[in-house]
């Protein structure tokens, strides 16, 4: 007498799906969001450097990292934003706000340059405080209000300014300090990529570390669950504005340094340049998940691309077409690993 072996039920067929290699691949990406940036940063290293020897010199990348500078602390606050399923439009103009003021009243009114740094943090704290309790006080839309606050931040940098620079040479010299460049081995780094590198490090830390930073992934996760397990989910949400301005602040010195002045027309593409360091670097835009590292390797990957594709005599509408087709897959590859929980 024969003996059948009972069919496979349904579960059976669930786990064995759960366990194949595209089931795994979907579970170690969800759990490690910066390996898909880390992957496609060492592709791209390659392939330019393969194209062109230059790419990989110590010149070509020292100024690769001085380039990302300011969208990489940009891209940081940006990075807290979005991982509460949020979205700031308003980087660039809460930048250029902090800016003028305190190049302003440096210049003008003899403001010590250590002051004019505080004071350029205590303006971006501001903001990023009214953008927060627009979202959790009247419930408004992330999208709409800082939308909206985009206009107001940038018109009052340019009235307060007059629309005019002010020349680093006219500031105390802690103000453009972060320009400053020294040697490590064959490279040359500026104080203003140490700045942004500490800044990694600091809210790095913060988020993996600190049950403030359990509170921001809950909340992005699912802010109702976080509300039924006891978080404060507002709070949370006015907390991470308000550090995120903070951060746009710091980012103010580290653009002067970069940039030798502080003008009101400065990093005029600051807002899709944070977001797209952020979404490339794995973050999801539904929130949840992400990490600053993946932001980082993000940073790094459209500058590794914007100048390996112009050492490689790329037409520069083609390098703004690459970095456009990255988003896209970023995004596409977020969707399907976000499958995983279905």
């Amino acid at each position: 007498m024969t003996t059948t072996t009972p069919p496979t039920t349904a579960a059976q067929q669930f786990a064995l799906r759960r366990h194949s290699p595209v089931q795994r691949l979907q579970h170690l990406l969800h759990a490690h969001p910066a390996i898909s940036p880390f992957l496609v940063l060492v592709g791209s290293f390659v392939v330019f450097a393969t194209l062109n020897p230059r790419f990989a010199s110590p010149n070509s990348l020292s100024l690769v990292l001085q380039q990302v500078a300011v969208i990489g602390a940009l891209a940081v606050g940006q990075t807290l934003i979005i991982l509460t399923a949020g979205i700031d439009l308003s980087v660039g103009a809460i930048v250029i706000l902090a800016m003028m003021l305190s190049a302003k009243l440096a210049e003008e009114q003899g403001l010590p340059g250590v002051l004019a740094i505080v004071l350029a943090i205590a303006v971006g704290a501001a903001a990023g405080a009214l953008n927060g309790a627009l979202v959790t006080r009247l419930k408004l839309p992330p999208f709409i209000v800082t939308l909206g606050t985009l206009s107001v931040f940038t018109a009052i940098g340019l009235l307060y300014s007059s629309g005019q620079s002010v020349q680093a040479t006219d500031l105390p010299a802690v103000l453009s300090w972060t320009g400053e460049s020294f040697p490590v081995g064959r490279f040359r780094i500026t104080a203003g990529v140490v700045a942004v590198v500490i800044l990694y490090l600091v809210v790095g830390f913060a988020l993996a570390k600190t049950a403030w930073g359990r509170h921001v992934y809950a909340v992005g996760d699912d802010k109702e669950a976080a509300r039924l397990a006891g978080i404060r989910v507002d709070r949370v949400l006015l907390s991470v504005y308000v550090v995120a301005g903070a951060i746009y602040g710091i980012t103010a010195w580290i653009l002067i340094g970069r940039a030798g002045a502080a003008s009101p027309n400065a990093i005029t593409d600051a807002n899709l340049e944070s977001i797209t360091a952020v979404v490339i670097g794995g973050t999801s835009l539904f929130g949840g998940r992400g990490a600053v590292l993946g932001t980082l390797l993000g940073a790094l990957i459209v500058g590794f691309f914007r100048s390996g594709l112009s050492l490689a005599g790329v037409d520069d509408q083609y390098r703004v077409l690459a970095v456009g087709v990255l988003v896209i897959l970023a995004v596409a590859v977020d969707q399907w690993i976000r499958k995983v929980r279905s």
